[in-house]
């Protein structure tokens, strides 16, 4: 008499495809993956899906409600809001994402530095870290955009400028606790260098956390640049930015309310998908969360009658 084979369980998943696997399964991440990938798409194609030319005013027009011509209307000078909504998602999403390129690098080099670094390294770069942490990072962007202009080369370094020190302390903490590690130990032993073992060992550890911290940046960044519009710093017109589409919508808040719902929707959809994204990441990084996909149970295998067993049985 023979019997089905007995499950043998094979090697676990890498631990990528496994974080990949778990941020799939949460439904809110996946959503907010969906809405920012349409909201890149639409930035991307915006000179082949816009209505009219953002720019472009249709004087007959003025602050006129949604319509088959105009999906979400026009603004006071008749520009159609649905082109410039799309075409101010490319400055607004581009400041998000390349403000928090710049906060990485200087946040990861600083907090690798100070952990690798001895203790008089350690002890310089965290107290400056703990000044520009300390300065309002408000007044250090309008100080900045003051002197040297708004452009979005200067914005992105602006916003970045003050946003590296969470990065830099986050990294310096999960360096000193890491190079402890006997995995750290043994590749200094066999004659690695400081910087391999940073490239080779810490930066893959520390990267989960640093990923998720960047991605809830990136709506801060894009709020920093809607408030820098409302207190007149932002594009300067005809640009559409998110921030200046919320700016200029309150200024005609009572004639034409669909303005102001449409311009701040936007940021506001954008913001909670980051964040939906934020913390999808954060839960399968998380290298203390189980495994949605466990290994046959030891005990359950072991309990299967053998085929010797069953012969003996018939």
């Amino acid at each position: 008499m023979s019997s089905a084979p007995v499950p043998i369980a094979g090697p676990p998943p890498p631990a990528s495809r496994d974080a990949l696997r778990r941020l799939l399964r949460n439904r809110a991440a996946v959503v907010g993956m969906v809405v920012i990938a349409a909201f890149a798409t639409l930035a991307l194609l915006a000179p082949w899906v816009d209505r009219h030319p953002p720019t472009d005013q249709h004087l007959d027009s003025t602050l006129a409600g949604p319509s088959a011509e105009f999906w979400l209307g026009t603004d006071q000078l008749g520009r159609d809001q649905y082109s410039r909504l799309v075409h101010g998602a490319r400055i607004s999403l581009s400041v998000g994402v390349l403000t928090q390129a710049v906060a990485l690098a200087l946040g990861v080099s600083v907090g690798l530095a100070a952990g690798l670094g001895g203790r008089r390294a350690d002890s310089l770069l965290m107290r400056m870290t703990d000044v520009a942490y300390a300065f309002p990072d408000l007044l250090m962007i309008i100080l900045l955009v003051s002197i040297f202009g708004v452009s979005t080369l200067m914005l992105v370094l602006a916003i970045g400028l003050v946003s590296w020190t969470t990065i830099a302390r986050l990294v310096r903490g999960q360096v000193l606790a890491l190079r402890q590690e006997d995995y750290v130990l043994a590749a200094r032993a066999m004659g690695a260098s400081t910087w391999r073992i940073a490239w080779r060992h810490l930066l893959p550890n520390v990267a989960g956390p640093v990923i998720v911290t960047a991605t809830f940046g990136i709506p801060a960044a894009i709020f920093a640049e809607a408030a820098l519009a409302f207190v007149g710093l932002g594009f300067a017109p005809p640009t559409p930015t998110w921030g200046g589409l919320v700016t200029d919508s309150f200024n005609t808040m009572l004639a034409a309310p669909h303005l102001a719902i449409a311009a701040c929707l936007a940021v506001a959809i954008t913001t909670l998908s980051f964040t939906f994204i934020g913390d999808g990441l954060r839960d399968a990084l998380d290298p203390r969360t189980p495994s949605r996909s466990p290994l046959p149970d030891p005990a359950a295998v072991s309990a299967q009658p053998t085929t010797g067993s069953l012969q003996k049985a018939a």
